[in-house]
This record gives structure tokens, C-alpha cells and sequence, in this order.
């Protein structure tokens, strides 16, 4: 179980160090704004605190002194909630009234730390087995314990008052995912902290509270601080992240559309421009020479399409391909999908008929090959995928 805390710890750890990294990467243009400089405070005191919680995990003692690392950590941990309303007040509020809301909870954070310092040497802390500071029947830990606990759902509780309205006003994109993910963070650090609350309150009691439930309020902390240190970095990884899912999305439609085109390529090799690869490399590129090549080749193909015949010739009736397309279109209520699989089944039908050398009577050579609109090129890769799909399915269920 104290390995699965220590990794929470570590992920949390690493997540507050590159918050702060990146924006402290920010300073040269922003240090002398009051909330960029406040914003690094939260972050430090964030690191601090999770950097605290691995050292706990790790070893008893911190500077020679038993349980010192689990006081530093929960008299970080109220720093940073107040940072972290102060960095509000600095949204919601101006001029005096900023100035006495800040002062009235930096004052309550100290008085606060004051009190979990007390109540940690008065309930002689150092003595204690560590495993108590997660919940304990002595009436001074856990007055101590369930003070910081409160503490850290204040802020929570405040985020996800503010990050919604604020997430609806705002048209800035970046900013708008950013309060989102704020507020997703908040919620899942609030349900931690009333896990926790549940928690120390059941041991209290006398009641065993299980392993899961220890490892269940870590694992939310995490995923809380993770969401709330990237919530902090939008302006870094929203762009990477679209240009990742760009990608993936193109590499998709690139890889879905390589059956279609090998068996025309196969059948008409100068549609390729260059020697086929298989490199991922200008996948941009790539994606429209392939949907370049297969049109090419869907043209070459169109003196051995027979003009009169629908999809359903070119799977025999009763045969166990004409069994699976059928319910394959039956189920798809989509008209574009069925054209697809009609198409896909005359291509089909049509690149036999080339390997055989019969040319049919009444062949769509005469001009009208149905073309579709190629003005809008996400759509046409849509499309051709959709026909390359049923097109694979076709030479599966034959």
C-alpha cells in the first residue's frame, strides 16, 4: 500500500515541477504582475508539499525529527489552499477589497499553520507510528487532522464555484479548456478530501476502513493535482495535443485507405507517384498522393465497371459474403454508408473483371463516372474510408 502512495506522490510531484518549470519559463515578461507572482507561490508550495508526502512515504524521520515530513507537508499543503484563493481574489475582486480578502486569508492560513504546528507537538507527534496521522481515536490528532482536511476543501469548494461561470463567459479557447480542467480537478480533490474525512472519522470509531480506502483517496489526490497542474499549462500542451490527435487521425485514415489502394495499384501501377514506402515521415503529404492515386485508379477502373449493376452483383446472393455485407448494411441505417459499400462492391467486382480481361457492354467509360465533390478534402478522406472500409469487409467475407 505505501508503494502505491509513493508513486501518487511522485506523479504529483513531477506534475507541480513542471507546472512551475513552465511558468516560471514566463517570468522575464510577467514577474511584475501580483497574480503571475502569486500563481508561482501556489506552485511552489505545491511542490513542496507532494515532494513532503514522497519523503514521508519513504522514511520515518525528516531533519532527524520522526513525522516531521507529514507536519512540512500539511503546513505546505494549507500554503498552497491559500495561495490558491488569494490567485481568485485576484480574478474576482480590485483595489481594496482584493487587498483586505488577501490579507484576511493569508492572516487565517497563518493562524491555521500555527494551530497544526501546536496540536502536532501537544498530541506528541514525533512519538507517534505515522500510520496514525491517517486516522487516530486521540481527540488532539484528530482535531489535527480533520483542521487540514477542511483546509484543503475551502479552495475546492471555492474553484468550482468560480471556474464554471468564469469557463461559460470567457471566448477564449485555451483559457475556457483550462478553467474546465480546473474545475474537474477541484471536484475530484473535493471527493478526496471527503473520502478522507470518511476515513479518519471510521478509524476514529474503531472501525478497519480497509486498504482500498486508503489507496482510493491517493489515487484521487493525484488525479486532482495531475488535472489541476495541467489545467495551469494549457498554453503549452493544447497545441502539441492537437497536432498529436491531427496526426493520429491522418495516420488512421492513411492506414485505413492501404487495402483500397494496393489492389489498384496492383492493377494499375502509374498511378503511383513515387515507389510505395512505408514511412511515416510528410504523412500529410502522403495522405493526399494516396487519395490522389486512388481516384486515379478508380478512373482507370472505370471501363470494367458495369454501368447496370448495383453492390449487391458483386457479391453472389446466398454465398457467405453476400450473408455478411448484407447484415453489415442492414444494421447501418446511413444512406452514405450504404453507397459506400455499393462502390466498394462495384470496385470489387470491376478489379476482377480487369485480372479476367472482360470488359462489359455497359461500362461507365462513357463519362459519367460518379465523382464526388473533392473541393473539401477532410470530406473526401471521410468518404473514401468509409469505401475502403466496406471494401475490406468485402474481401473478408469472400
Amino acid at each position: 500500500m505505501n508503494t502505491i502512495r509513493t508513486l501518487c506522490f511522485v506523479i504529483a510531484a513531477l506534475s507541480s515541477y513542471a507546472a512551475l518549470a513552465y511558468r516560471l519559463g514566463q517570468g522575464r515578461r510577467s514577474w511584475r504582475d501580483g497574480s503571475y507572482r502569486t500563481l508561482i507561490t501556489t506552485l511552489f508550495f505545491q511542490c513542496l508539499t507532494f515532494t513532503m508526502g514522497a519523503v514521508a512515504m519513504r522514511s520515518e524521520s525528516f531533519l532527524g525529527v520522526d513525522n516531521l515530513a507529514i507536519l512540512v507537508m500539511h503546513l505546505a499543503a494549507v500554503a498552497f489552499c491559500v495561495s490558491a484563493q488569494v490567485i481568485f481574489l485576484c480574478w474576482a475582486a480590485e483595489g481594496e477589497e482584493a487587498a483586505r480578502k488577501t490579507r484576511f486569508w493569508v492572516a487565517t492560513g497563518l493562524l491555521l499553520d500555527v494551530l497544526l504546528t501546536a496540536l502536532f507537538f501537544l498530541a506528541d507527534g514525533p512519538a507517534r507510528c505515522g500510520t496514525e496521522f491517517d486516522g487516530s481515536g486521540d481527540p488532539l490528532l484528530l482535531t489535527y487532522l480533520l483542521a487540514f482536511i477542511t483546509s484543503q476543501a475551502v479552495p475546492c469548494v471555492t474553484i468550482v464555484r468560480r471556474c464554471g461561470p468564469y469557463a461559460r463567459m470567457t471566448d477564449n479557447a485555451p483559457l475556457r479548456q483550462g478553467l474546465r480542467m480546473m474545475f474537474l480537478g477541484a471536484v475530484v480533490l473535493l471527493v478526496y478530501a471527503l473520502v478522507r474525512i470518511a476515513n479518519v472519522l471510521s478509524i476514529a470509531a474503531g472501525v478497519q476502513i480497509g486498504p482500498w480506502r486508503e489507496a482510493l483517496a491517493s489515487v484521487l489526490d493525484v488525479f486532482g493535482i495531475v488535472a489541476l497542474s495541467l489545467s495551469l499549462t494549457t498554453s503549452l500542451w493544447t497545441p502539441s495535443a492537437g497536432r498529436f490527435l491531427d496526426w493520429t487521425r491522418t495516420y488512421r485514415a492513411y492506414r485505413a485507405l492501404y487495402p483500397l489502394w494496393r489492389d489498384l495499384y496492383e492493377s494499375f501501377p502509374d498511378i503511383a507517384l513515387e515507389p510505395p514506402g512505408t514511412s511515416v515521415r510528410d504523412l500529410d503529404y502522403r495522405l493526399h498522393r494516396r487519395v490522389v492515386e486512388i481516384r486515379d485508379g478508380w478512373r482507370d477502373l472505370r471501363p470494367y465497371i458495369e454501368r447496370t449493376t448495383g453492390g449487391g452483383a458483386a457479391v453472389p446472393a446466398g454465398s457467405k459474403a453476400g450473408e455478411e455485407t448484407g447484415e453489415e448494411v442492414g444494421a447501418d441505417a446511413g444512406t452514405e454508408s450504404r453507397q459506400a459499400f455499393t462502390e466498394a462492391a462495384q470496385i470489387r467486382q470491376a478489379l476482377r473483371a480487369k485480372r479476367a480481361g472482360t470488359i462489359p457492354r455497359d461500362n461507365k467509360d462513357a463519362g459519367d463516372f460518379e465523382d464526388r465533390d473533392t473541393d473539401n478534402f477532410r470530406a473526401e478522406v471521410a468518404w473514401l474510408t468509409k469505401v475502403a472500409a466496406a471494401y475490406s469487409r468485402l474481401r473478408k467475407a469472400s
